[in-house]
C-alpha cells in the first residue's frame, strides 16, 4: 500500500520507522506539525528527512494547495500517529481506503488528550489503545482494532505509556496494515452509553488534598508522574511529588509529616499514608525527598497542603 504518515514526537517517529521496514507498503509522504521557534526539530520530521521522503507541515488543512498536494500522492491509507491538529473530512477521505488514527485508551472510554492520566487517577486496573476511523467528533469514530494492557497497582503514567502502550502500539501498526490489505478491515461502532471524555490533565487538576484517602492521593500522584506532576504546598511554596509509595498508618492529622528518613518523608492522608521519595520544589530540579527535607529544614509534625494548619 501507498501510505501517508501523519504525526509527531517519538511515537510518530517510531511508527514511521516501523512502517519503513515493511516489504509490502511504501511511505509516500509525511505530515507533521509546523516548526516552533526555539524548539528542536520534531523527531518524526528528522527521521523522514533522513530518508528523503517528502515532509509537509501545513498550518491548516483548509488550503486547496495542501489538498492538491496530498491528492497527487495517490495514497491508499493515511496513518495518524499522535496528531493534535484537527484533520477535516476532506483530507481524511483523500486516500483510497481513508484514514486511521491511534488513541491511547480503550474507546469509548477516556476520549480526549490525557486519557492515560485520567485512567490511572480514576484507579483503573486496565487500559489499552485503539485504532479508529477518525470523524469530526473527538475520538468518536468506528473502531478498527484494540489491545488491552494492565495498570499495575504501582504503575505511573510513565510506566503505562513508555513500557506498555508505546511499544505495543507501535508494533500494532503491522496488524493495522494487514487488516487493510485483507480488503475487509473491521468497523465496530462505539457504544455511546459507555463513552467518557476528559480534557487535558493540567497542573490545576492535580493539587493533592491530604484529607482524601491514601488510595486517591496515590492514584493522583501516579497518574501525574511525570506530567503534569501532582503538587502540594509547604510554607506557601509549591512542591511537586513524583516517586512515592502507599503505606499503612493512621493517628495523625491529614497532611502531617510523620516520618523523615533516608527514604524520604511520610505524610498522613485519610486511611493510610504516603511515603514521598522524589520531589521538585518550585523553580528547582528534581531531588530526593530526603534532600529537600534537609534543605528546607522540614521537621516532624510540619504539614503539607493548603487545607492544613502548619506547625
Amino acid at each position: 500500500m501507498r501510505l501517508i504518515v501523519m504525526g509527531q514526537q517519538a511515537f510518530g517517529q517510531a511508527v514511521f520507522e516501523r512502517l519503513l521496514k515493511s516489504d509490502e507498503d511504501q511511505i509516500i509522504s509525511v505530515y507533521c506539525a509546523p516548526d516552533r521557534d526555539g524548539h528542536k526539530v520534531d523527531p518524526l520530521k528528522a527521521a523522514a528527512m533522513s530518508t528523503g521522503i517528502p515532509v509537509r507541515q501545513p498550518t491548516s488543512f483548509n488550503d486547496e494547495k495542501v489538498l492538491s498536494e496530498m491528492r497527487r500522492d495517490k495514497s491508499d491509507l493515511l496513518i495518524m500517529a499522535y496528531v493534535t491538529l484537527f484533520v477535516p473530512q476532506q483530507v481524511r477521505e483523500i486516500p483510497v481506503m481513508g484514514s486511521i488514527c491511534f488513541h491511547p485508551s480503550l474507546l469509548p472510554l477516556h476520549r480526549g488528550p490525557s486519557s492515560i492520566n485520567w485512567s490511572i487517577i480514576a484507579g483503573a486496573t486496565k487500559t489499552g489503545f485503539s485504532w479508529f476511523y477518525p470523524t469530526d467528533g473527538l475520538d468518536e469514530g468506528d473502531i478498527l482494532y484494540q489491545e488491552e494492557c494492565t495498570i499495575g497497582a504501582d504503575d505511573t503514567l510513565g510506566d503505562v505509556y513508555f513500557k506498555k502502550i508505546f511499544p505495543t502500539g507501535v508494533a500494532s501498526v503491522d496488524t493495522v496494515c494487514q487488516l487493510f490489505r485483507s480488503g475487509h478491515p473491521p468497523r465496530v461502532v462505539q457504544d455511546e452509553s459507555r463513552a467518557s471524555y476528559e480534557g487535558w490533565c493540567r497542573k490545576s487538576d492535580v493539587e493533592i488534598d491530604w484529607r482524601q484517602s491514601a488510595s486517591v492521593v496515590y492514584n493522583l500522584i501516579r497518574g501525574s508522574n511525570p506530567q503534569p506532576g501532582a503538587w502540594t504546598e509547604y510554607q506557601d511554596h509549591i512542591v511537586q511529588i513524583y516517586d512515592s509509595q502507599k503505606i499503612d498508618g493512621k493517628g495523625h492529622p491529614p497532611g502531617q509529616i510523620v516520618q523523615i528518613d533516608d527514604e524520604g518523608i511520610v505524610v498522613q492522608a485519610r486511611e493510610g499514608q504516603i511515603r514521598v521519595k522524589r520531589v521538585r520544589p518550585d523553580g528547582e530540579s528534581k531531588m530526593t525527598a530526603h534532600q529537600w527535607a534537609e534543605a528546607k529544614g522540614v521537621k516532624l509534625g510540619n504539614c503539607l497542603g493548603r487545607h492544613q494548619s502548619f506547625n
